[in-house]
């Protein structure tokens, strides 16, 4: 039975393209795969979505959203973390979410890799809010900082190799771990001065 079109929501076609994915991989999902999950036409799913690319940036930005900012957000708004441990925690949870998703959820993480070099717009306005969130962290903590956006964005573009998917490759590396608490301990002494 044809599921009712006139109350198929994007949620649903973001959910079944997130199944879709898992399943077939990116290279080979079509919107007739989604569609045929869903079991409508897929003329529906372009009544919600123009092509396949903005399909793929919907179900990114769904993605994101529900793997990587929700448990980010869930470190901004904890409060008993202080000073440069709040910052290096909400940076090493990035990194651990991005580890994660690539090993772990392979297709959705080849999306969101493919995503990143077509869909500048989300990937910046994604970027923009990890780093407000980091900003606001400084703001609160001890940094002898006088401009917290730039210091924010700064740390994040510092830190990209451990976090960027087109770094993933090197994300196997013996030594990445050391590499970053190095980067780290750098950051501290000098960007991180405390009052």
């Amino acid at each position: 039975m044809k599921k009712n079109i006139e109350t198929l929501s994007k949620e649903q076609i973001l959910t079944a393209t997130e199944e879709t994915l898992r399943r077939f991989g990116i290279a080979k999902t079509s919107v007739t795969d989604v569609a045929k999950t869903l079991n409508v036409s897929h003329g529906t799913i372009y009544r919600h979505f123009k092509s396949k690319a903005e399909l793929l940036e919907g179900a990114t930005e769904k993605w994101l959203n529900e793997t990587i900012i929700a448990p980010l957000t869930a470190i901004y708004e904890d409060h008993s973390l202080k000073g440069s441990d709040s910052l290096k925690t909400y940076i090493q949870t990035l990194i651990e979410l991005k580890r994660s998703s690539a090993y772990h959820e392979k297709e959705l993480f080849e999306m969101y890799a493919k995503v990143t070099e077509e869909a500048g717009n989300l990937i910046e306005q994604h970027v923009n809010r990890m780093t407000n969130q980091m900003s606001e962290i400084i703001k609160r903590s001890d940094f002898q900082a006088s401009a917290p956006d730039r210091l924010a964005h700064s740390i994040f573009f510092a830190t990209t190799r451990f976090h960027h998917p087109s770094h993933a490759y090197e994300w196997d590396s013996p030594t990445i771990d050391q590499e970053f608490l190095d980067l780290w301990e750098l950051l501290e002494k000098g960007f991180l001065n405390k009052k």
